[in-house]
């Protein structure tokens, strides 16, 4: 057991999601592997429904509501693939939501959520808490708050991720997760570590946004201000309460990427992988290229954690940051 999070919680989600969500391949590619001197498997989420491996977590949660509550549907606050998770599992399982979202959120993920059926309402991020926000929404509606990462059912059903990745690959010496408020890597870990004890649990956070590092080597919570990144997905300021609890118990190490190695990692997955991937999908990969050497000659699971990217958006990056 992890804190109220147990293998056990992540096998009965992967029983729930099984012909619900995607069973995301498996990525590999001989160049990349010869280039970075390390074999490199990329648990390709950014395939999965509504394009991130957000959807595990919400369905396994919105799934357990008791029937009052899908009579009165969910709420969530996201930035854009938490929120477009919550409105696809609420509509598969047969309720509404009401998500807040950053008003400098992607427009293509504000039009995903409302696609799914959602109501958005939007907040500035770097002036207004989305916690208070949340739960004045929750208590003005009666709707049921699906947090992002700082639940136990939510934690399970993204270490699905982890428990499919481990299945198919299972003698991997390092798992690298991306985080952002930790929900995707206690889950990873946990099932893991389950899986292949002596597996190395290594998070990246972009330099910009190094709450969890910094709340690591505090070893209590750190807040920091809301980071400016392209990795939307990790703009986080400190990290769940929940989830460090069981993340600073189980992270061996968390690596910091700049943002032209980020843009550096979506643009060699395209080319090399054929894989699209945003900039806070990109962000695990970017560590091998940060530091290849750290990496060489070993077996190294990647979580590419969401897709969620316009042609527009890629193609801007990629001129922004050139080829760093």
């Amino acid at each position: 057991m992890s804190d109220g999070l147990t293998f056990e919680d992540i096998r009965a989600a992967a029983t729930r999601l099984d012909a619900v969500a995607h069973r995301t391949p498996v990525v590999s590619s001989h160049s990349i592997d010869a280039m970075l001197g390390a074999e490199v498997f990329g648990k390709a989420e950014n395939l999965q429904r509504a394009g991130a491996f957000k959807f595990r977590g919400a369905y396994n949660r919105i799934s357990q509501l008791s029937p009052d509550e899908r009579e009165r549907g969910v709420c969530a606050w996201s930035s854009g693939n938490h929120a477009q998770a919550v409105a696809l599992a609420a509509r598969v399982v047969g309720t509404s939501a009401v998500i807040l979202m950053p008003a400098d959120a992607p427009a293509a993920k504000r039009a995903a959520t409302e696609g799914y059926g959602a109501q958005v309402r939007t907040y500035d991020r770097y002036a207004e808490s989305r916690e208070q926000l949340a739960a004045a929404l929750a208590a003005e509606t009666g709707r049921v708050p699906v947090p992002p990462y700082d639940d136990y059912r939510i934690m399970a059903g993204q270490g699905t991720a982890a428990l499919e990745l481990l299945q198919d690959v299972p003698d991997l010496d390092t798992l690298l997760v991306p985080m952002s408020g930790g929900g995707l890597m206690a889950g990873c870990g946990v099932a893991a570590r389950a899986l292949n004890p002596r597996i190395e649990l290594i998070g990246v956070e972009p330099a910009a946004g190094d709450d969890t590092k910094q709340s690591l080597a505090a070893g209590e919570r750190i807040r920091i201000p809301v980071p400016r990144t392209i990795a939307d997905g990790l703009q986080v300021d400190t990290p769940g309460e929940l989830t460090f609890e069981i993340n600073r118990r189980q992270v061996d190490d968390v690596c910091l990427v700049e943002e032209e190695q980020i843009v550096a990692a979506m643009r060699l997955l395209f080319e090399r992988a054929k894989t699209v991937v945003e900039p806070s999908g990109a962000t695990a990969f970017a560590a091998l290229l940060s530091d290849p050497t750290r990496f060489a000659g070993r077996r190294v699971g990647v979580l590419l954690s969401g897709g969620n990217v316009s042609a527009e958006q890629f193609a801007t990056l990629v001129e922004t940051y050139g080829r760093a």
